[in-house]
């Protein structure tokens, strides 16, 4: 049997919720409170030789003063905080006075959400503040918050600590400033995204989470097992074959924010459950994609934060269009000084060798390839740059390049030192798709966990003709760290995936 271990603090405060309830007081009443106004509105709107303006608040006690017959209280809504004036004889009078020093001082504790009637005023000191002549217990909080204190100018009592911070989200809601204002900037920022394709006439869909093969990625998966069909089920490490299958079906251009999920590293830009973009439009190759892409993320850019520019620690970002353009294998040899176009597995294990970059037996070209460009030129591209024109063994999915069947028509969108987009002229040639896969199968064999599976579904539906198309997906939570100057994708999850404990 699980046994509560309460502190001294949350004692008090469950006796002070059966004290209310002894004076008829229900500390989670169930009728709905009218509110009529909120902090931030209030204190921008009001005019001190304007007439009196009655209001209904609700919020959370953050601080109190008492001050014998009156007393100042600090409330917090969803959009900020304003002071309370409270004085016993206005809402308390006659023999009524000891319910206010009974409740108010006694009973109501920091943390406790309240239903607040009363005027607005500005006190002597100069604040705006809501002269309280109702009030109403809507909830009583039975853990104390971790409430910044002040000795001698020095903060303690801070809620600081991230791995607290990440377990008990609501908290760090609660208390520290401007953490909110994260997350709404992320709702503003797939707000602009989306409102930017449907101008376009573009077309927002699902695809399935649980998928009977992991495909669309080089990734490993997480596997479940669905019982009324008894078979194994995967979670989604990407939506883009189920997308692609829809422009078979003749959707011109459609979208998805996508819920993905991959059962690999943890780190301060991956978590294993997170957000894409996906877009596909039918008739476009990947030279329309790089322009459209830029114009995206500059629109993005004005309407959330009103300029181009961001600085991250010490540089400044500018996502103004047009960015700058290099195929891989020259932004290898502008890193490394060698040129890798036409080396074979040996001469780029070789090369590996030489930068000293660690590989296995297990690695193809795709891979070796990718570990070069990973390790010595990713980080180098700070300012929006699309590296484009990769080899074919990194793109299973993507169409043979025009002019060198060596490469594929692809692009990496890289800013601040990582991804941020991938996108390609797709592979809409059903037999070269099977060639691909089948290739996929072999590094499989290898010993390449995130080699793709073969989705003879998918090939079918090739079969049927996929028009010429170009898509796009964008690592939703890595952009919302950039345009927030987050350092790590825990800081724009609500709930990162952490090890669990009591």
């Amino acid at each position: 049997m699980f046994t509560l271990e309460l502190s001294e603090q949350e004692i008090f405060r469950r006796k002070s919720l059966e004290e209310l309830r002894n004076l008829g007081i229900e500390p989670y009443p169930a009728q709905e409170y009218i509110v009529t106004a909120y902090a931030k509105e209030i204190k921008e709107t009001f005019k001190d030789n304007a007439p009196r303006n009655e209001v209904s608040i609700a919020g959370r006690i953050m601080s109190r003063r008492i001050m014998g017959k009156a007393s100042f209280a600090e409330l917090q809504d969803s959009t900020g905080r304003i002071q309370l004036y409270i004085s016993r004889d206005d809402l308390c009078p006659g023999e009524n006075k000891d319910l206010y020093t009974t409740v108010f001082k006694k009973l109501l504790d920091i943390g406790d959400h309240l239903g607040i009637k009363g005027y607005v005023f500005r006190t002597q000191m100069g604040e705006i503040s809501v002269h309280v002549e109702e009030m109403t217990v809507l909830s009583k909080s039975l853990r104390p918050l971790p409430i910044v204190k002040y000795k001698e100018g020095v903060a303690y009592d801070e809620f600081k600590d991230p791995e607290l911070r990440y377990r008990q989200r609501y908290v760090d809601l609660i208390v520290n400033e401007g953490i909110k204002d994260i997350f709404i900037k992320r709702t503003q920022i797939f707000n602009s995204m989306r409102n930017f394709f449907n101008q376009r006439g573009y077309i927002e869909v699902d695809t399935p989470i649980l998928q009977s093969i992991p495909g669309g990625a080089s990734a490993r998966p997480f596997i479940t097992h669905h019982n009324a069909l008894d078979i194994p089920l995967y979670l989604r490490i990407a939506n883009e074959l189920y997308l692609k299958r829809l422009i078979v079906g003749g959707f011109e251009g459609i979208y998805e924010f996508s819920r993905n999920f991959r059962n690999e590293g943890m780190d301060r830009t991956h978590n294993p459950e997170f957000t894409v973009m996906e877009i596909y439009v039918s008739y476009k190759d990947y030279h329309w994609m790089m322009n459209f892409t830029e114009q995206m993320l500059e629109e993005i850019c004005l309407d959330v934060l009103g300029t181009t520019e961001m600085k991250v620690g010490d540089t400044v970002i500018n996502f103004k269009a047009p960015y700058r353009r290099i195929t891989m294998i020259d932004a290898i040899k502008e890193n490394t000084g060698i040129d890798i176009s036409g080396m074979d597995e040996e001469a780029l294990r070789k090369v590996c060798n030489q930068l000293h970059i660690e590989h296995d037996k297990t690695m193809g070209k795709g891979k070796l390839i990718d570990e070069i460009f990973g390790e010595k030129c990713e980080g180098k591209y700070i300012q929006p740059t699309f590296i484009t024109d990769y080899p074919k063994e990194m793109s299973p999915l993507c169409k043979r390049h025009r002019n060198n069947p060596e490469l594929t028509e692809r692009f990496e969108l890289m800013v601040n030192g990582k991804e941020l987009a991938n996108a390609y002229s797709e592979l809409n040639d059903p037999i070269d798709q099977r060639e691909r896969f089948e290739e996929q199968l072999r590094l499989s064999e290898k010993g390449d966990d995130e080699a793709m599976f073969i989705d003879q579904d998918f090939l079918r539906a090739l079969e049927y003709g996929m028009p010429p198309t170009s898509g796009m997906g964008i690592g939703m939570d890595r952009l919302v760290m950039l345009l927030t100057g987050q350092p790590s994708i825990q800081e724009v999850l609500f709930f990162p995936q952490m090890r669990p404990r009591l």
